[in-house]
Formats: C-alpha cells, sequence, structure tokens
C-alpha cells in the first residue's frame, strides 16, 4: 500500500466482465480494504474471527491485548537487527490488515476471498518508512469451507480418511489468480511470503543450511495436507529456525525466498508471526527448550511458558466450521456451476 494511508482505506479495480448469463467470466473484479494492527484496532464485520489479530482484538483485555503484541513484535525485531542498534530500540513495525473481496459476476456484489498483512518497517534513526513483506498471516473463508465442511462430510461415516477429488483447486486457482491480477501488481511490490507453525504430525531434520537471518534450515520426508493445499495455491515450501527461536517457521514463497527479499523484510515477517505463534501455540514457539537436531513439535508439551496475552484457542476452532458454512452459504453454493467451470478452465 501506498505509504500515506492511514487507517481505512478502500481500493476498488472494477474490469470489463462479459454480462451474459451463461457465460464463464475471464476476469473477477478484486477489492482492497485495509486497516491497521495498533492498540485501537477493532476487527471489521467481514473479518474472520478465527484470524490472530481478531482474536486478539475481543473481550476485556482487548487494548492491553494488543498492545503486548506489538511491543513483543518491536522486541523480536530489533533483536534480530541488531546491526547499528546498539539500544535495540531503532526499529518498529507497522502492521496493515489487508482484505481482499472478489466479484465474480459484475454484480458489484462482493465476498471476502482472502485477508494478509502488510508489514511497514519505521527506522527512527532515518525517518524512513519501509515496505516490508505481504502475506505473513493468511486467512481465508474457502480454505475454511475446505477443511472444516467439504473435508468432513467428504469422511463422515468412512473408515479410512481420504482427500476428495480436486481438493483446494478453486481456492488454489483463486489464490494465483488474485496475485497475477493487476490489481496485486498495483498495491504489492514483490510476491506475497506466508509463515505458519510447523506440523505437530511431521519430524523435522536440521541441516547444515544456515542464513544470516532465517537461521538453520529443518527438513522433513513428510509432506503434510497443509503444504499439499499450498502447493495448489502455487506456493512452494522451507522451513527456517531464526536466531534465538525455539522451534523453526513453515515459510510459503514464490520464486526464492533467500534471495528475493531484503534482511529486514525477513525480519519484519519473523518477528510479526513469531510472535503470533508464541501466544497461539505457546508448546511450540514459548518452549523452554531449542528444538534439537531431530525435532518433533508437540501441543502436548507441558515445558513451556505462557504469555500474558489473553488467546481463546477452543473458540478459534469452533468458529472454523462457522466460517466454513458461511463460505458455502454466500459463495460456493451459490456461484457453484461458475465456479466449477472457472476453475476448470482456469489458465494464467
Amino acid at each position: 500500500m501506498k505509504a500515506d494511508l492511514q487507517e481505512d482505506l478502500r481500493i476498488s479495480e472494477k474490469k470489463n466482465i462479459e454480462n451474459t448469463p451463461n457465460a464463464i467470466q475471464n476476469d473477477f473484479a478484486f477489492t482492497l480494504e485495509s486497516i491497521y494492527f495498533n492498540e485501537n484496532y477493532i476487527p471489521s464485520n467481514n473479518t474472520r474471527a478465527t484470524t490472530n489479530f481478531a482474536n486478539l482484538a475481543r473481550g476485556e483485555s482487548r487494548q492491553e491485548n494488543l498492545r503486548n503484541t506489538i511491543n513483543m513484535i518491536n522486541n523480536r525485531f530489533n533483536t534480530l537487527a541488531s546491526w547499528d542498534n546498539p539500544n535495540k530500540d531503532r526499529y518498529s513495525v507497522e502492521l496493515e490488515i489487508v482484505s481482499v473481496y472478489v466479484d465474480i459476476d459484475g454484480s458489484g456484489k462482493t465476498f471476502p476471498s482472502i485477508e494478509v498483512l502488510k508489514t511497514y518497517i519505521i527506522d527512527h534513526k532515518t525517518g524512513k518508512r519501509i515496505e516490508g513483506i505481504v502475506g505473513n498471516n493468511f486467512s481465508s473463508y474457502v480454505r475454511d469451507y475446505d477443511f472444516s465442511i467439504l473435508l468432513s462430510e467428504h469422511n463422515k461415516g468412512k473408515e479410512k480418511f481420504s482427500i476428495p477429488d480436486n481438493f483446494g483447486e478453486l481456492h488454489g486457482n483463486l489464490f494465483k489468480y488474485f496475485v497475477n491480477s493487476d490489481t496485486y501488481k498495483k498495491n504489492f511490490i514483490k510476491p506475497p511470503v506466508i509463515c505458519l507453525s510447523v506440523s505437530d504430525s511431521k519430524t523435522y531434520n536440521r541441516t547444515g543450511n544456515h542464513h544470516p537471518i532465517l537461521g538453520f534450515e529443518y527438513e522433513t520426508d513428510d509432506s503434510s495436507l497443509t503444504e499439499q493445499y499450498f502447493k495448489k495455491m502455487g506456493l512452494q515450501v522451507r522451513c527456517f529456525m531464526p536466531h534465538n527461536s525455539v522451534a523453526p517457521l513453515t515459510f510459503y514463497f514464490f520464486g526464492d525466498l533467500l534471495t528475493d527479499y531484503t534482511n529486514l523484510e525477513l525480519i519484519s515477517t519473523i518477528s510479526t508471526m513469531e510472535t503470533f505463534q508464541k501466544i497461539y501455540r505457546p508448546e511450540i514457539y514459548n518452549a523452554n527448550s531449542v528444538a534439537p537436531v531431530c525435532y518433533k513439535p508437540s501441543l502436548k508439551n507441558q515445558d513451556h511458558s505462557l504469555t500474558k496475552i489473553v488467546y481463546n484457542r477452543e473458540e478459534r476452532t469452533q468458529l472454523a466450521i462457522e466460517q466454513g458454512k458461511f463460505a458455502e452459504e454466500h459463495f460456493i453454493k451459490p456461484h457453484k456451476i461458475v465456479l466449477e467451470q472457472w476453475s476448470a478452465n482456469f489458465a494464467l
């Protein structure tokens, strides 16, 4: 986003869409809305309630939660960006929550397709405001539908777990189409990077590869369902454990993660997403011991510390089902034929 944006921003792009009743639309119209994540942040009505930042901004402790979270992000950033930063206070991070809406039939009615975070780095020594990475956190109503509704219904009453045909393809095609759209290119300089937790169902092995910012790389022979799902979005995956971290993070990206982004850009993602993971998954990311060479994450790990930030993890799981039903009712079912035809014929 442009540097002079403040609070709510709405950027609309309406493409020429053929309005023939049975036509497969070649172009979907994307609309962006954004709001800054700060101690005064109030989630919009269309924000998924399970999103990390939205969950923190609810309840009696909302403002304290937000303030403490931002402090954690800034402290972690300055620890990693230690050069020419003797007092560990040179930088602070601004977070912009970007919501992406899609209009698939030219009616002007939009559906909240995805939500991501955009980081900005404030250099208090030079007075510069530096663009960071877009992506980071990733939220999607359609993903909620796929995992909480479609996958559940497909396996209901079956003895052996299986994946539906074409699972994740519509979602992946929508994401790739957005990233390659004029809307994306007009608003973001580089491709997105999404940073998530490692899987507690896999074992990770530390390699000899070490990056000065990302840290030690970890690899696994197993591919999780999440990784397969993100692969359909066109994303590669690598895992790294940054300096002074206790567990590796999973990075999903296009291109070359190690050369396409600056040190400060990478640090903005690490500091932001590691903070959210410490709050959401303290058993892994706020553990009291560092991940060994051969590492099996566990959400049952009792040897961990809690942050002072209130986060309702059980409610998060329950709301994912409600959000999946919302996507089914307002997006999947009403546009089923058009979406299936568009996805089947999708090509960049």
